[in-house]
């Protein structure tokens, strides 16, 4: 029996996209919403990395000029037909075809758990980012208390989630990498309560951030 196999980058993620019905949704979809509108405001000018077919964009729009980059065309398709926003194809794992400092917003949201060379992307990022402007996003960390079991049962981490998670950082390294390219301000846990406030490093499992470029 012949399977058929994503000849490149693109196909992976339209396909992926498509057999996990994950166009139109975006995880934490209203919680994040509210965080990422707080913290853009309005008058900018924002570069969304990965942002698909614009589910979660939407939400910032208003009053800001947005571009869409990512490497499924067909998202990117939707997203213009949808909301009217600018698109752009591109490939994080190269160089990103925008002039340096030429954004005042970059998002990065649920992504860089997904790229193999996240150096390379961060570094992009700080690029085209004018200075004093801002990366905002969010990410499921690793390591946290319930990762922690899984691993002494035995288990892979996320062995039941999404196979295109290819980065799994604790809440320590998260910042340790950011602070390499940008200023980390704030890392806020998205879920957990208290305890995820109180004790990040055990307890927060999806957090967003906040880091800036040096003006």
């Amino acid at each position: 029996m012949s399977v058929s196999h994503p000849a490149n980058l693109s196909e992976v993620y339209a396909q992926h996209h498509a057999t996990g019905e994950r166009l139109g949704k975006s995880f934490m979809e209203d919680t994040r919403a509210v965080l990422f509108r707080n913290w853009i405001g309005e008058e900018k000018t924002i570069l969304d990395l990965g942002g698909r077919d614009g589910t979660l964009t939407r939400h910032f729009m208003s009053g800001n000029q947005v571009v869409i980059g990512d490497i499924d065309v067909g998202a990117l398709a939707s997203a213009r037909e949808n909301y009217g926003v600018d698109i752009a194809e591109v490939d994080l794992n190269a160089r990103l075809p925008f002039e340096d400092n030429s954004y005042d917003i970059v998002v990065l949201a649920e992504v860089l758990e997904h790229l193999p060379y996240p150096q390379i992307t961060l570094a992009e990022i700080q690029r085209v980012l004018k200075p004093g402007g801002f990366l905002i996003g969010s990410i499921p960390l690793a390591y946290h208390i319930k990762d922690r079991w899984q691993v002494l049962r035995g288990r892979k981490l996320w062995v039941d989630g999404d196979p295109t998670h290819v980065q799994f950082f604790k809440h320590d390294e998260l910042i340790d990498f950011f602070n390499n390219f940008l200023d980390v301000e704030d890392v806020v846990p998205l879920k957990g309560g208290r305890k995820a406030h109180w004790f990040p490093k055990l307890f927060a499992r999806d957090v967003a951030f906040r880091c800036r470029k040096a003006a």
